[in-house]
């Protein structure tokens, strides 16, 4: 339904990340929370995910496997800090490729006459990893990974 807006702000250490759903603010938060959803569309095209690990609630941890089809497997964990049903989640990601390099992540879902925009606050430990980041094709990722949430909510509505 709609198109992926990411701000990368000069200077600052966040990326801020929108995106509008066809789609019930409680399908939208499943869809975060359930693990057998998250397969269906976390990650990229090309891409699988495993969910390793998924413990949806404060203190809670997570952690997803993404296989590409070439046999290369990336790793990404974190933590929930806060699971504030259908409104928010706060958690830390983590790639494994890079350890030490943490952010924490704020997932709002705002439903506006049925549909759900969806609004990703990262906060990243320095201006630089918040760079290195952007500069490694977090954009292209994120839009394919959108899209496939897209599509799996139509599928579910």
């Amino acid at each position: 339904m709609g198109k992926l807006q990411i701000s990368v702000e000069p200077g600052k250490q966040e990326v801020v990340m929108t995106r509008d759903f066809d789609a019930p603010r409680e399908l939208v938060f499943k869809a975060h929370t359930d693990p057998k959803l998250i397969s269906q569309w976390w990650g990229r095209v090309d891409s699988t995910t495993t969910v390793d690990k998924m413990e949806v609630r404060e203190g809670g941890r997570w952690r997803f496997v993404e296989r590409e089809p070439g046999g290369n497997e990336y790793g990404f964990h974190g933590v929930y800090h806060a699971i504030v049903s259908p409104e928010r989640i706060v958690q830390t990601f983590e790639f494994e490729g890079l350890p030490g390099h943490v952010l924490l992540e704020t997932a709002t879902f705002e439903e506006h006459a049925g549909k759900t925009r969806l609004t990703s606050q990262s906060v990243f430990q320095s201006v630089e990893d918040r760079d290195g980041m952007v500069q490694s094709g977090m954009e292209e990722g994120a839009v394919e990974t959108m899209d496939r949430l897209e599509g799996l909510l139509a599928r579910m509505g």
